[in-house]
């Protein structure tokens, strides 16, 4: 008998998760005319659904960063994530923030990612060594962090009000950078100066040592 290929436990999971949201949309957000009728709060709208897509997407990219083997599909699933959190800024009226993740983690790391992958040879043939321990970490860590996440989900005071109209925070934002927040704002700038002078030290160590 063939031996079942590793990664069709992951598939059916995937699978299984992608029918389970395809249902809760289908029951609570596409609901009937007159169903929607009776119950307005649960009439469809554009936003709901587009926040829904949004949300599958992070969380469907976020799942292939951690389970998948093969680094371009990780990088991959990484864009969606990204892309997802920056759509979901903006709902937020967080339109600064949406075009920073944009363009400094997907314009930038992402990419610088994507080209150290393609240009570093014989990548595929590395060897996780402990793979399995990885594992039994990481699934003891959800067990313990998960039911806390629900709790604080479930039975925390949220603050409920009404949205307001979108508006501009771009502003608002960079007079805070530049008054109040002045200090901190220039130690994080130094904190990435002193990551791409490691980088280049590092780097420059590799090409002497070839």
């Amino acid at each position: 008998m063939p031996a079942r290929p590793p990664n069709v436990f992951r598939r059916i999971l995937g699978a299984a998760l992608v029918a389970a949201f395809l249902a809760f949309i289908a029951a609570h957000v596409l609901l009937p005319a007159d169903e929607a009728t009776t119950n307005p709060q649960w009439s469809v709208q554009l936003s709901d659904l587009l926040f829904y897509v949004f949300a599958a997407m992070t969380i469907g990219g976020a799942g292939t960063v951690a389970f998948s083997h093969n680094i371009i599909h990780t990088a991959l699933g990484l864009l969606g994530a990204l892309l997802g959190v920056g759509c979901l800024y903006v709902f937020l009226s967080a339109d600064f923030v949406a075009i920073t993740q944009l363009l400094v983690y997907i314009g930038g790391v992402l990419v610088l990612i994507l080209f150290a992958v393609m240009l570093t040879s014989k990548i595929g043939d590395v060897n996780v060594s402990n793979a399995s321990i990885g594992r039994y970490g990481g699934f003891g860590l959800l067990t313990a962090i998960v039911p806390v996440l629900v709790f604080v989900a479930v039975r925390g005071p949220w603050a409920e009000k009404t949205p307001g109209p979108l508006a501009p925070t771009t502003a608002l934002i960079g007079n805070e950078f530049l008054t109040k927040w002045l200090l901190p704002f220039e130690l994080a700038s130094l904190v990435l100066l002193a990551t791409l002078v490691g980088a280049v030290v590092m780097a420059r160590r590799e090409i002497k040592a070839d």
